[in-house]
């Protein structure tokens, strides 16, 4: 079963959608839509973010990509083996993850990067839609609480079953949760977190996997 992705029109959230109309008007040649999951449906372990940015995958259509957020993400997939060739923050790159993935709990771009309550649960569809097309995944690396918590209702486990907190492991079935702050230019940029931090997170990803 193909993981199930939002068309390029999706109407669900109409703040989104009059946000993605606006930079329709103001940057043409952008993406501008829903961005879909990037990496090989065998994937052992999915990568899950909050959101696109607005001049990162929402420019690029990419997950992580164009922004300061991809350029630590995909430099640590690249160290640890999950993805091979250069990133060079374009689509067209020629970079390929290995038995990875990456998708965001929220599809499309939120003004402020702040995607609201409601908009996080109507997109949570395509997220257990990703679940159910990935039979391989045996590891998740949640980027941030939201996206922490927008998988476990995903994978119907109860909020109390596993509490967030950068570095924590959690067995939800077959599936291994692996919680990390997000990599943001504005955690790394506070020493909320740090490349070392980050890189640890997908060492023990690494050690679980092998």
């Amino acid at each position: 079963m193909t993981p199930v992705q939002p068309p390029h029109d999706c109407p669900l959230c109409p703040r989104l959608v009059a946000f993605r109309e606006t930079w329709r008007e103001r940057a043409p040649t952008w993406h501008n839509a829903p961005v879909r999951s990037f990496g090989p449906e065998n994937a052992e372990l999915l990568i899950i973010g909050l959101a696109p940015g607005l001049q990162g995958a929402n420019r690029t259509g990419r997950p992580f990509t164009g922004d300061w957020a991809g350029d630590l993400l995909y430099a640590t997939l690249l160290e640890f083996g999950f993805a091979t060739g250069v990133y060079d923050e374009r689509p067209d790159d020629g970079l390929e993850l290995v038995g990875a993935r990456i998708v965001n709990a929220v599809r499309c771009v939120p003004p402020q990067n702040k995607p609201v309550g409601a908009e996080i649960n109507t997109c949570r569809q395509f997220l257990t839609g990703e679940f159910e097309g990935l039979p391989n995944v045996k590891a998740v690396v949640l980027l941030g609480r939201i996206a922490h918590e927008s998988t476990l209702r995903a994978l119907g486990a109860p909020m109390n079953a596993a509490k967030f907190g950068h570095g924590a492991e959690h067995d939800i079935g077959r599936i291994r949760l692996f919680d990390s702050y997000h990599c943001s230019r504005y955690n790394t940029n506070t020493g909320r977190l740090t490349t070392d931090m980050f890189r640890a997170v997908f060492a023990r990803v690494q050690e679980y996997l092998c």
